[in-house]
C-alpha cells in the first residue's frame, strides 16, 4: 500500500469542515460516507451487530453524514441482493434503531437509502422473478461479488398496481426510517435500479403514462417523491440520488446537457431537501465537455448538492465545494480505507490507496474483516 503524506488544511477556512444545513439537518462539516452495498444483514435482512460497528466507526472517525447502504422497500420485487438488508416491516426497522444510536452518539447524522432494485435484482427470498418497466433484458452481467452469476433475467413489465405498490414499498419505508431515528431517507434513483430504469431510454419502452420524453419517464421518481414526503412529514430530511452511469452499464450517458438540464429542472420541483450525484469521476464533465454533473444539478435544481465519486484526494474534494460546484462531498472507497479519513486529513496524516480486496471474492464486512486482519498480521 502506498501511503501519501498530506498537509494538515486549515480547518477555519477549508470548505471541507465548514458547517451546513440540508433542509431541517445541522451538519458537522461537508464530509460524507457514500452508500455502499455490503450484503451484511441477516438472511431475512436485518442489520447486525457487525453492521453496528461498520457504521459507528464513521462516526467517530469525523464523518458528518453517513448514508446507508440501500434497503429494500416492499417484500415483493424491490430486493436486489441475498442479505441485503431492509425497512420492509417493523422488525427491520427495529433492528435499524440500535444503529441509528451509535451513529448519533459518535455525532454524525444517519440518513437511509431506500431502494428497488427492480430489473437488476439479483437475489430475493420473496420472489422468483423480476420486474422492470419493460421486458428488456439488462445490460451486462450479474455481479459475482454480491453473489450474483449469469446473465440478468428479461423482467416483466410492470403492470399499474405493481408501480402503484413500489411507491407505497418506498413511502411506507420512509416513515419506518422516521421511527427508527434516521434523520431522513435518500430515493435511490440511479445507477440502474428501478427509478433509473425508468428513466433510461432503451430500458424504459413504455407508451403510457410512464414513458416517452424524460419528463415522462420521471413520473415514477415524481411520485415516489411525493409520497415519501406525505410519508415522513414536512421536517424530514428527503433526498434523491442520480446518475448516468450504472452497476451493470458503467458508460451510460444521457442525450446531453439539455436533457440534464430538463431532468435536474424537474428534480428541482419535487418537494426534496438534496440531490446526489454519482460519477466516477466527480469533477469531470459530465457530458464531451462542460461542466460537472454536479454542477449541473445544482445550477439548474437549485438545491444543495452531494457530490460522490474519486473524491478520497483531499484538494480535489475541497476544490469542489470551493468553486460552488457542490455542497458536500460523499466517499467510498476513500472511507473503506480510512473510516477515520476526515480526522486524518484535519492532523496531517498519512492516506493508503484503496485495496481492492476488500471487496472480493465477495464485498461484505466478513471478507473486509479477512483483509484487514491478514494486514495486522504481516505488520501492514
Amino acid at each position: 500500500m502506498t501511503a501519501t503524506a498530506i498537509a494538515a488544511p486549515d480547518t477555519a477556512t477549508d470548505p471541507l469542515f465548514a458547517p451546513f444545513k440540508v433542509g431541517a439537518m445541522d451538519l458537522p462539516n461537508r464530509l460524507a460516507v457514500a452508500p455502499m452495498t455490503r450484503v451484511s444483514a441477516t438472511e431475512t435482512g436485518y442489520a447486525t451487530p457487525r453492521m453496528h460497528d461498520y457504521y459507528g466507526r464513521f462516526a467517530d472517525g469525523g464523518f458528518g453524514l453517513i448514508i446507508t447502504e440501500g434497503l429494500y422497500t416492499d417484500q415483493a420485487f424491490s430486493q436486489g441482493y441475498l442479505f441485503q438488508p431492509g425497512l420492509s416491516d417493523a422488525a427491520q426497522r427495529d433492528a435499524w434503531k440500535p444503529l441509528v444510536e451509535r451513529v448519533h452518539a459518535g455525532g454524525a447524522r444517519f440518513i437511509a437509502q431506500l431502494m428497488h432494485a427492480g430489473a437488476l435484482s439479483q437475489g430475493n427470498r420473496f420472489r422468483g422473478d423480476t420486474r422492470g418497466p419493460s421486458a428488456v433484458r439488462p445490460a451486462g452481467r450479474q455481479m459475482v461479488f454480491y453473489r450474483g452469476s449469469g446473465e440478468y433475467p428479461v423482467p416483466t413489465a410492470m403492470t399499474k398496481s405493481e408501480i402503484d405498490e413500489a411507491i407505497a414499498g418506498f413511502a411506507a419505508s420512509a416513515y419506518r426510517a422516521r421511527e427508527a431515528g434516521f434523520d431522513g431517507v435518500e430515493i435511490h434513483a440511479a445507477n440502474g435500479y428501478l427509478l433509473d430504469q425508468f428513466l433510461s431510454e432503451g430500458v424504459n419502452l413504455r407508451t403510457d403514462a410512464y414513458g416517452g420524453d424524460a419528463a415522462a419517464r420521471l413520473q415514477i421518481t415524481i411520485e415516489v417523491a411525493e409520497a415519501v414526503r406525505t410519508a415522513a412529514g414536512p421536517d424530514f430530511v428527503v433526498g434523491v440520488r442520480s446518475s448516468q452511469g450504472k452497476v451493470n452499464d458503467f458508460h451510460h450517458k444521457w442525450r446531453g446537457e439539455e436533457e440534464a438540464a430538463r431532468i435536474y429542472a424537474l428534480l428541482g420541483q419535487l418537494p426534496i431537501d438534496y440531490l446526489h450525484t454519482t460519477e466516477f469521476e466527480a469533477w469531470q464533465p459530465a457530458f464531451d465537455e462542460g461542466a460537472s454533473l454536479a454542477s449541473l444539478a445544482k445550477r439548474h435544481s437549485g438545491l444543495p448538492v452531494l457530490a460522490n465519486g474519486s473524491l478520497h484526494d483531499p484538494d480535489r474534494a475541497a476544490d469542489m465545494l470551493a468553486r460552488h460546484n457542490a455542497d458536500v462531498v460523499t466517499l467510498g472507497r476513500g472511507a473503506l480505507t480510512h473510516a477515520d479519513w476526515p480526522r486524518r486529513v484535519q492532523a496531517g496524516a498519512a492516506t493508503e490507496a484503496f485495496d481492492q480486496t476488500i471487496l472480493a471474492p465477495l464485498a461484505d464486512l466478513a471478507n473486509a474483516d479477512r483483509v484487514h486482519a491478514a494486514k495486522q498480521a504481516i505488520g501492514a
